[in-house]
């Protein structure tokens, strides 16, 4: 009885708060929870991997860099390829322009520029022509950038004036090979590219057209159109009005294919076999910029370019959509900057 009673009126205990034994550690030698922190901060410490990258890219605004004036086809095609990634990565890409040098303080620019994928170039044909151009650029274009995408290529079509008495290609070689001397060739400047197109249909058509240069497009039209000089290879953009106008005659479009914005005017290589030139535009980046975001704005880039819309945009400035990778894009660069070279050596162009 006692002893009942004394149970009874013993409390019963509390459960005591279960004590890690620290002598008992697990397999690895480490207490559980220091193991688990060790982990978290390995796994923090390590570099952050391409994909992580890729997801939190753009994580602020990025900028476009411009070689040349706002309103030139170069500007307005990065304008429009900006409006599109800016809507569908959610933040805002911007247009910078940076004119000079026929578009080197612009490369040299993002060259310089951190390879984060926050500074971007919108690249051109001048950058194939200036790396043979310019003799002691601060940077190789190739070396020191990478590709991303492609935006728009572009011809060029052969303009004269409507008294000129040749009214095909063929005629207009026959008649500068009988009349040396006597066919003026405009151009926007010394190793610009209607300059090197044009020395590059000599080379092939096997003529001598005299050289005029102009500080920019539209004195070199007004003149041709005056009569001053005979003929002109200009941007399709720049030419299709005067064109349409009948105020300017088209002998040939620079491709291999007619182009869909004049069909009644022959392309170049119906004519001359290899003289075929085209301005083309994307998107370049400083060397060493992650590749997952060169890959990201490749695919944003191209899945724009698919849009039949942006494609009509695109039209209305006399080119096609250019949709590559960023090999292919790499590959095209690399094709133009040898093209070009073997050009200005051989025709022995010098930037005045």
């Amino acid at each position: 009885m006692k002893t009942s009673l004394r149970q009874a009126a013993t409390p019963q205990r509390r459960a005591r708060p279960r004590v890690y034994d620290r002598s008992k550690r697990s397999s690895s030698g480490q207490h559980p929870r220091r193991r688990f922190l060790g982990l978290a901060a390995g796994f923090a410490a390590l570099p952050i991997s391409r994909i992580a990258r890729a997801q939190s890219y753009p994580a602020r605004p990025v900028r476009i860099i411009v070689g040349f004036l706002p309103g030139d086809s170069t500007d307005v095609a990065a304008r429009l390829i900006s409006q599109r990634l800016s809507e569908r990565l959610r933040q805002q890409f911007f247009v910078e322009n940076r004119a000079g040098a026929a578009g080197n303080i612009a490369t040299e620019a993002v060259v310089r520029a951190a390879p984060n994928g926050y500074t971007l170039l919108a690249s051109a044909s001048p950058n194939a022509i200036n790396a043979t151009l310019y003799e002691h650029l601060n940077f190789n274009f190739i070396r020191d950038t990478v590709a991303i995408a492609g935006i728009m290529s572009a011809p060029l079509v052969m303009l004269v004036n409507p008294l000129f008495p040749a009214a095909t290609v063929p005629a207009f070689i026959a008649y500068a090979k009988s009349n040396p001397g006597k066919v003026n060739m405009a151009s926007a400047g010394s190793g610009t590219m209607n300059h090197v197109v044009g020395e590059l249909f000599n080379m092939i058509a096997g003529i001598k057209m005299l050289h005029v240069a102009y500080r920019g497009g539209s004195p070199a039209i007004a003149d041709l159109l005056g009569g001053q000089v005979q003929v002109f290879f200009v941007s399709l953009v720049a030419g299709i009005e005067y064109v349409k106008a009948k105020k300017l005659r088209a002998l040939a479009i620079t491709s291999a294919a007619r182009s869909p914005v004049l069909p009644d005017v022959p392309a170049m290589g119906e004519f001359l076999e290899g003289c075929e030139a085209s301005i083309w535009l994307g998107l370049s980046a400083p060397k060493n910029t992650p590749a997952a975001i060169v890959e990201q704005l490749n695919t944003e880039i191209n899945a724009a370019l698919a849009d039949p819309e942006f494609a009509a945009r695109l039209a209305a400035l006399g080119g096609s959509a250019l949709r590559v990778s960023p090999t292919d894009y790499a590959k095209l660069v690399a094709d133009e900057t040898e093209k070009w070279a073997k050009v200005i050596q051989a025709a022995n162009i010098q930037r005045l």
